[in-house]
């Protein structure tokens, strides 16, 4: 990994912490994929857009309906407990 794509990724893990006031490290609980069947949503406000089969890094399980994931661009926002499979 370059510099510059270190310092990137380093940038959004702090705008990540400041957003939703996570203490201490990043850590990826567990990779999961967008259920297949679910239709493609778009996101926005505090959702994540969601594609078909892509792989999600899980970081918090918030609650029953809400998970803390971030995507392939490192994005980093709550999806819906109905998009990924048990």
């Amino acid at each position: 990994m370059t510099l510059k794509e270190c310092k990137k990724e380093e940038k959004a893990d702090r705008e990540f912490q400041k957003k939703f006031k996570f203490e201490g490290s990043i850590n990826v609980l567990t990779q999961m994929m967008v259920d297949p069947a679910v239709t493609e949503k778009k996101g926005g406000g505090k959702n994540l857009p969601l594609r078909r089969g892509e792989i999600l890094d899980v970081i918090q399980f918030t609650n029953q309906e809400q998970i803390l994931c971030r995507n392939s661009q490192r994005r980093c926002k709550s999806v819906g407990a109905e998009a990924l499979p048990a």
